[in-house]
């Protein structure tokens, strides 16, 4: 330990005070010893510090920072220089405004396009996710602070997040759900890590011994501190052996106490707490350095805001360009049309919401960048109402035109922390509007503003389609430069595009909707399931046009790597990102087709060429061996592939490679799902061969009485008719505000309300509410009605007086 005379001198209420928030976003302070407490503070794509009052759904303004492009958006950059560049940034401001620790980079995977948090995360594919989030780390702690990769693991679904529990095989947790962050650990050396609300195979992740402990602590060798997630806390000393530092935010002391009676019972070795105590004081003092320099308060939001929008530039994807429609030839007369000209989207909802320093709107923009525009109109309304006068509008405008600038994309309230989508579809008022205008004027060119894959059966109506994701506080600026040749786009999708939902490998079991949620597709997520079951796809993961064109050639592999040579051999400077997927020939061991093992992204002038090299690491050639418990290889020849995409493979060779002889680790014969790739409807027997055991039952038990982890939305089966009927006034209330367009409100209920455990109303109340007291108020929906009441009552008033004396 590094700090063992200090804590030599702490008692033992000292140190359980320091296992918890001493208030929203701070640790806990103790002056005698001259330890400060430090801020914590969202900012997966800029910093969210809250001046005045504090919350964890992007409710109350914060101080003015750069919002950067999400991590959806970055993540199509493939660039992972970029990445650090972007963390360099944050990092600064995160210092302008005191901040120790910035609660980012998100690197869960896109299991699934609905997933309502998907436009903080990067990708699909875990090799991709983990080389991103390891730049932004880098970048983030150059500045003497501390990023926080977040949210492990095996987080996937906004809906009844903070209960669910995930059902993965070991295979699957290790190659999809777990390899970006031991990416981030080992190449960003995050010094924090946040847990994810959910459970784990049934034990929440904060807890789970064999998540922290055994593989992060010690396969790892992570040194650094894990902070749960804001109320993600069930059972605080049994998070405390598993290596959870820090809980976040205050419980108004309440599981300090927790902490010395578990100490003072021999429940919990003070060795353990000891060593978490020595954690944080690293990280305290470590992230506190900083500031004894007396660093600047202020930081140059120009040159920020411009870095942001070079960040969008390198980041936006052209999806289609039939006969050359972009760029723009000038002089070219444009009718402007869609809500979201007018009013960027640009960010996602909930905890990651930055109050912009600047904000750029395409109309605000739009004669600077030198495109003729004849006029503009709104077309639809934003959030899904039809509204005819305006269709008509926008194709009177629209008949004028040489080329129609159509801006489409999601609202603000369908891409939110707490909530899924519910489909993958554009709303339909947006689609009625392109059909309208498709009929006066064909040349067409979409702008679309989302930060997840969506349906696209309008498609053919279009000739031009520029995907910005949200693209930041100057994204709006960014697209109008690709759209006029300025910048010639490099992005390339960093998630596959489905034609449908129904397409997709979990879409069966997609979200849990009560106790567990099931990853039946295993390791065949994204274009590893597209690829091995022969679905087509929309748009493949890797792909994306530019305003030129690249050639690939003269391929060698060797022992180090894989050696090829790209020509550019069009008109215009441009970057390629080139891929590399590697496929094992031998069928003893079921792997999807081929998986993403190593990119490059390369700048080249027109004509010009460059041999680039694209390394071997140790993630290339290995697999999880469920037998042997370990990373094995298998011995066999593995077919070595350079795409332009997933679906554009341009060269390929063979490579032989020496294995480690463990035993195939599964029965084939009952596994044929897997084996085949077809593992879009597998069923729970052959699940349960894979899981090696029997699937927990996936429903609730009405029978039983309400308890901690039940949810607020599990009243509407309660015993108490109380109970019963306030979850039929929430949920009506809901709907109701939905249907009179308050959907943000809507959504709030749905975020912090109806999804919430019930040991959520201690953990988020601040010390307001203590467990006691929920005691109460679990009588209450048991049944207890009178008795229940009494008891939160009399608790109540235990607690008031308790903090009278301690005042």
């Amino acid at each position: 330990m590094k700090h063992t005379e200090l804590i030599k001198k702490m008692t033992l209420e000292e140190k359980a005070s320091l296992m918890s928030g001493k208030d929203f976003w701070q640790t806990q302070n103790i002056d005698r010893l001259g330890i400060p407490s430090i801020f914590l503070a969202d900012g997966p794509h800029g910093i969210r510090k809250q001046q005045a009052a504090a919350d964890h759904l992007g409710l109350n303004e914060s101080i003015p920072a750069t919002c950067f492009p999400t991590a959806a958006a970055v993540a199509n950059s493939w660039n992972v220089e970029l990445g650090e560049r972007i963390g360099n940034y944050l990092g600064k401001e995160a210092v302008a405004q005191k901040v120790n620790v910035l609660l980012g980079p998100g690197v869960n995977m896109k299991r699934s396009p609905l997933c309502g948090r998907n436009f903080e995360y990067f990708s699909e594919d875990p090799y991709h996710a983990g080389k991103m989030a390891a730049g932004y780390i880098r970048g983030i702690q150059s500045q003497g602070i501390s990023a926080c990769v977040k949210h492990f693991a095996a987080n996937n679904q906004e809906e009844r997040r903070m209960s669910i529990d995930t059902i993965v095989d070991e295979r699957t947790l290790r190659e999809i759900y777990l390899t970006a962050f031991e990416i981030a650990v080992a190449e960003g050396n995050t010094k924090t890590v946040m847990s994810s609300y959910n459970k784990l195979n049934g034990e929440y992740t904060n807890e789970n011994l064999h998540l922290m402990r055994e593989i992060l602590r010690d396969e790892w060798n992570f040194e650094g501190v894990v902070v749960t997630d804001w109320g993600g806390s069930n059972d605080r000393v049994a998070g405390l052996i598993a290596g959870n530092e820090l809980e976040m935010p205050t419980t108004a002391g309440e599981t300090n106490e927790d902490i010395i009676r578990a100490v003072r019972s021999g429940l919990l070795k003070e060795e353990v707490l000891d060593e978490c105590v020595d954690r944080l004081l690293e990280l305290i003092f470590t992230t506190e350095a900083v500031y004894e320099k007396s660093p600047s308060k202020e930081f140059n939001m120009k040159e920020h805001h411009r870095a942001a929008q070079e960040a969008a530039e390198e980041s936006i994807v052209l999806l289609k360009n039939e006969g050359d429609i972009l760029p723009l030839q000038a002089g070219m007369k444009v009718a402007v049309i869609g809500d979201f000209a007018q009013q960027a989207r640009y960010q996602g909802a909930g905890s990651s919401i930055v109050n912009p320093t600047i904000l750029d709107h395409t109309l605000n923009c739009i004669e600077e960048s030198g495109i003729v525009s004849i006029g503009f109109e709104p077309g639809f309304e934003r959030y899904g109402k039809r509204n005819q006068r305006k269709i008509d509008k926008a194709c009177a405008l629209a008949e004028k035109a040489e080329v129609v600038l159509l801006y489409m994309g999601l609202d603000e309230v369908t891409e939110a922390e707490g909530l899924d989508r519910q489909n993958m579809k554009i709303p339909q008022n947006q689609i009625d509007l392109l059909h309208a205008l498709y009929k006066v004027n064909s040349n067409i060119v979409v702008v679309l503003s989302c930060g997840s894959a969506v349906e696209m059966p309008w498609i053919d109506k279009v000739k031009g389609l520029i995907h910005g994701y949200l693209s930041g506080q100057a994204g709006a600026k960014a697209i109008l430069r690709v759209l006029t040749g300025e910048v010639n786009p490099s992005g390339k999708l960093a998630e596959t595009y489905p034609f449908r939902y129904e397409d997709t490998p979990a879409y069966r079991h997609f979200p849990g909707k009560e106790v567990s949620v099931e990853y039946r597709e295993g390791l065949y997520i994204g274009y590893r399931y597209y690829d091995t079951a022969n679905v087509e796809v929309l748009f493949p993961f890797g792909y994306g046009l530019s305003y030129t064109t690249f050639e690939y050639s003269d391929i060698q592999i060797i022992p180090e790597g894989v050696a090829f040579k790209i020509t550019n051999t069009g008109t215009r400077a441009g970057a390629e990102v080139a891929q590399l997927y590697v496929g094992c020939n031998s069928a003893d061991i079921f792997r999807p087709k081929k998986e993403l093992k190593g990119f490059v992204k390369v700048s080249l002038q027109a004509g010009e060429s460059r041999t680039v090299l694209i390394p071997f690491d140790d993630k290339t050639f290995r697999y999880f061996n469920v037998k042997t418990n370990q990373w094995e290889i298998e011995e066999a020849q593995y077919e070595i592939m350079i795409g332009a995409s997933s679906a554009d493979i341009r060269l390929k060779g063979i490579h032989a490679v020496k294995g480690t002889n463990a035993p195939l680790p599964y029965d084939k014969e009952k596994l044929p799902s897997y084996y085949s790739g077809q593992a879009g409807q597998v069923s729970q027997e052959e699940f349960e061969s894979l899981l090696g055991h029997k699937v927990p039952a996936a429903t609730w038990d009405r029978t039983k009485p309400l308890g901690y982890n039940d949810t607020i939305a599990q009243c509407q089966y309660a015993r108490s008719a109380f109970a019963r009927f306030a979850f039929h006034v929430i949920a009506f209330a809901h709907r109701f505000l939905w249907k009179i367009g308050k959907r943000s409100t809507a959504n709030l209920i749905m975020m912090s309300v109806y999804h919430m455990p019930f040991r959520g109303i201690a953990r988020m109340t601040g010390g307001i509410v203590n467990m006691p007291m929920l005691d109460g108020l679990l009588m209450v929906v048991n049944g207890q009605f009178f008795k229940g009441f009494r008891h939160f009552f009399r608790e109540r008033g235990k607690m008031l007086k308790v903090a009278k004396q301690n005042n």
